[in-house]
């Protein structure tokens, strides 16, 4: 037997149902023998939802009212109705199993399962299992129009079915043309066998995402050599704006009525290990995938969630593992991972047991354990625990932050790709990390980020976060030839996006002016934006990190050059990026003499050589025109010849260091530490040959630029 479903929600319609994350206003169903092709009642039930807001499409469409759905019962009773009703229907026609039946896949997985997920309590196992009849009457009839094109109308007139949309119900007028469209698929003409519903997997399945084929050699070997497979680039999608705790049951329950492949969620981590917000889930097929694009901007708790398209090579690169202890550790199937982090240097394997203790066994004992080390086996202080089942786990977590030795220790869910990104990054890091190839900058000398009071620039405030190079110079419209060469500048924020802002370098006080009056206000795809004129100066603060407002200009949070991130420079002459770098390859740049903006102004540009890595770190922008449009994380930079380095430093009276890897940073020393104890640290390696004269004790003043109670600089 089948029940036909339909359904309806208090926004959007058609194809756009569910994408609002609009509530159930509405169910009609009716069951269907297949056998004796007879049918039960028709039974229609308004549904109340929390916010009986409608939409004008809704109000149009259905003729629904708030004053009659606030008289309706709630989604939970509506669905006891519904399984006590069908089972008395099917008793009537002497059945007792069915399988649901909907016009396409929407109502049962962007709609009823996310919203029963969002208000804690269980869908009935029949909603796990149904006919999508789009696909049934595709398959029936070939020479139909494609599945994603089907309405209900249009399979009734291919069929030539005279069916009066008006004058029936919302509602019932679909119930009845599909169980009509159901009898015309089992006439003798065609004989259609409904034998392949559509499933909608119960849970999300942890583990590696690699199959295991013929046993755990073959699982082993392909998880070892992941990184060289292929993932389709159409069955993937990034979701940003996570909460930092969410676990990939958490981003699973978000997803939910989706079929998401085992071990698909793979949670992102930032340089330091820590997760981003960010995550990259893989769908069983595209069809999941474009279902899960549509829930752009749903809302995890009370956070909105973006939601984009992915490549399997992002998600390789996240998901994808190299070690084989990691493939051992992850060959045990459906386990609960849970990540710990803070353990002391010296703990033990029994150390750790004994910290979990009797309520939550590991599985297998030690070899649920996997510490994490750098390549030279010091331990960093990670481990990685392998839990049989949910309730272990949670008692795993309810010793967050009790005390392992003197430190305590901090547990949190993790996953497969966790653990693989994890072991990945600190089996990468060098041993004794040097300073990259100094590189200098593709920007030819002469386009410079101009300083001074000339207010020949604007700023755009309030640009999309998708907004590119092109976006502004549409927005810019005739005034675009009136921008200078590389004058415009994508203002980054510290995690490398958008900020919404740019400053745009104009040929003239005069061009910069009309177009500040032109374009104010002047909407750029759905949003306003706010066009300001300004000087070089101000233009340049905001560039190095400070803030431009009502009230005037806020500079950057440290007015000297700083080695650590956030890191400005305050005092930047006509550079081409910013100058904080200099300072690695220019010792006598961490004790500046004070500079007057007078003095800045009037000081003849140099060219700064800046090491790639740091170049994203430091750098907030990014972008010059007429480039073509980049990602935000690419930086117009290459590597420099030895020739060219040596020349550009010989041209500007820029001292830089004899080779690469020559400066060294010490940090987080005792407040006692002499010459002697940091001479005796370094023995067996050879320092600059002027002996203690290599060592620069930084004052006070230098000390407080650099943001640590007491550093030292080793040449």
């Amino acid at each position: 037997s089948l029940v036909v479903l339909f359904g309806a929600t208090a926004g959007a319609y058609g194809a756009k149902l569910g994408s609002d994350e609009r509530e159930l206003i509405l169910l009609v169903w009716q069951v269907v023998d297949l056998h004796s092709k007879k049918v039960g009642t028709l039974h229609k039930s308004l549904v109340k939802a929390d916010n009986l807001d409608l939409s004008d499409q809704c109000r149009e469409v259905s003729g629904l009212t708030p004053e009659g759905l606030g008289k309706a019962e709630p989604l939970d009773r509506v669905l006891q109705q519904f399984s006590q009703l069908v089972s008395s229907d099917l008793k009537v026609l002497g059945r007792s199993s069915y399988t649901l039946c909907s016009d396409g896949q929407l109502l049962i997985r962007q709609v009823l399962h996310p919203e029963t997920s969002k208000k804690n309590f269980l869908l009935s196992d029949c909603f796990y299992s149904f006919y999508d009849l789009r696909k049934e009457f595709h398959t029936c009839y070939p020479s139909s129009a494609a599945v994603k094109d089907q309405t209900i109308k249009t399979m009734a007139e291919y069929l030539g079915l005279g069916t009066d949309e008006a004058e029936e119900d919302f509602g019932v007028w679909q119930v009845k043309t599909m169980v009509a469209i159901i009898f015309s698929m089992l006439s003798e003409g065609c004989n259609h066998v409904f034998t392949e519903p559509e499933t909608v997997k119960y849970k999300y399945e942890t583990g590696p995402w690699i199959k295991a084929y013929f046993g755990f050699f073959f699982f082993f070997s392909f998880l070892c050599s992941s990184k060289s497979e292929t993932v389709d680039s159409e069955t993937v999608i990034r979701a940003r704006g996570l909460p930092w705790q969410s676990s990939d049951q958490d981003i699973a329950r978000f997803f939910k009525g989706l079929n998401i492949a085992k071990g698909g969620v793979a949670l992102c981590l930032n340089s330091q290990g820590r997760r981003n917000g960010e995550a990259l889930v893989r769908f069983v097929n595209s069809e999941q995938r474009d279902l899960a694009l549509e829930r752009h901007k749903h809302h995890m708790g009370s956070r909105y969630i973006e939601v984009y398209k992915a490549t399997g090579e992002e998600f390789l690169k996240i998901a994808g593992g190299t070690s084989n202890e990691v493939a051992q550790f992850l060959s045990k199937e459906n386990q609960v991972i849970i990540r710990m982090r803070g353990l002391p240097f010296t703990a033990t394997q029994e150390d750790v047991l004994g910290f979990l203790g009797p309520d939550c066994p590991v599985t297998g004992g030690k070899e649920g354990l996997l510490f994490v080390k750098y390549p030279d086996g010091r331990p960093t202080g990670d481990a990685f625990v392998l839990f049989s089942c949910e309730e272990y786990a949670q008692n795993a977590l309810k010793k967050h932050k009790e005390i392992l030795g003197k430190r305590y220790i901090e547990l949190f869910r993790s996953t497969a790709a966790e653990v693989q990104q994890v072991l990945n990054r600190y089996m990468s890091t060098p041993l004794i990390p040097t300073l990259p190839t100094p590189i200098i900058p593709v920007i030819p000398p002469p386009y410079t980020i101009a300083t001074g009071s000339i207010r020949d620039c604007v700023r755009l405030r309030g640009l999309p976060y998708t907004a590119g190079i092109d976006d502004i110079l549409e927005f810019m419209g005739d005034a675009t030839g009136d921008i200078k060469p590389h004058g415009v500048h994508m203002v980054l924020n510290q995690q490398g996006r958008p900020s919404g802002d740019a400053f745009i370098q104009m040929k003239s006080a005069d061009k910069a002016f009309m177009v500040a009056q032109k374009c104010h206000k002047k909407m750029m795809k759905d949003r306003y934006v706010e066009v300001f004129q300004c000087s070089g100066e101000e233009m340049n603060f905001v560039l190095m990190g400070g803030t431009l407002n009502r009230s005037g200009l806020s500079p950057p949070p440290c007015k000297l050059p700083c080695l650590s991130p956030p890191a400005y420079a305050a005092f930047q002459t006509a550079a081409v990026i910013p100058a904080e770098a200099a300072a690695l390859y220019q010792p006598q740049a961490l004790l500046p003499t004070t500079r007057t903006p007078q003095a800045s102004a009037a000081a003849p540009p140099t060219v700064t050589y800046y090491p790639a890595q740091a170049a994203q770190l430091y750098m907030n922008y990014t972008a010059y025109y007429p480039s073509p449009p980049v990602s935000p994380t690419t930086v117009g930079y290459i590597a420099a010849p030895p020739g060219a380095v040596a020349a550009a430093a010989t041209a500007t009276h820029t001292p830089i260091l004899p080779q690469p890897g020559a400066l060294v940073r010490m940090q987080g020393l005792p407040y006692n530490t002499g010459m002697k104890e940091i001479l005796s640290f370094f023995q067996g390696y050879q320092y600059a040959p002027d002996d203690y004269n290599g060592l620069i004790q930084l004052s006070d003043q230098a000390r407080s630029v650099l943001q640590a109670p007491k550093e030292w600089v080793c040449l």
